[in-house]
């Protein structure tokens, strides 16, 4: 079973969500990308993450063309803008899906309001990629 999740930047929701699946089955392969990788983790992701049990900060924030050419039982996009500008994967993917989510990083205001954030967003990563792993691949 191998699974792309894909974001705009790959520094914040895709790869907490790569976290997330990868803890619920070490047996799959799970990596993420983004349309304009960041080329770095966003360290509030890595921290909301790390305080769970779940270490993400060796990942790397990769370029979606570094995997156009792998055959991926789901391509999964969690942000519209992945999701609108989706690189076609002409025969290489089984499903497509989207599971979008707000992102903690534009979050403005005090520091307890922009991590409650990071731990909103994280919390529902966690729930619908439990769901979609308990759906689909379980």
């Amino acid at each position: 079973m191998k699974i792309l999740i894909l974001c705009t930047g790959n520094s914040c929701r895709s790869q907490m969500a790569q976290g997330f699946l990868q803890s619920f089955d070490k047996d799959i392969t799970v990596l993420s990308a983004g349309t304009e990788a960041s080329g770095k983790l966003n360290s509030k992701a890595v921290l909301v993450m790390k305080e769970i049990g779940i270490d993400i900060s060796l990942h790397t924030s990769d370029q979606v063309e570094k995997y156009l050419n792998d055959e991926w039982d789901y391509v999964i996009t969690v942000c519209g803008g992945a999701n609108e500008t989706c690189p076609a994967f002409i025969g290489k993917v089984k499903n497509r899906l989207h599971i979008g989510f707000d992102d903690p990083s534009h979050a403005k205001g005090s520091k307890e309001f922009i991590m409650s954030e990071f731990y909103r967003v994280r919390d529902e990563i966690k729930e619908e990629f439990s769901k979609f792993y308990t759906e689909n691949i379980k």
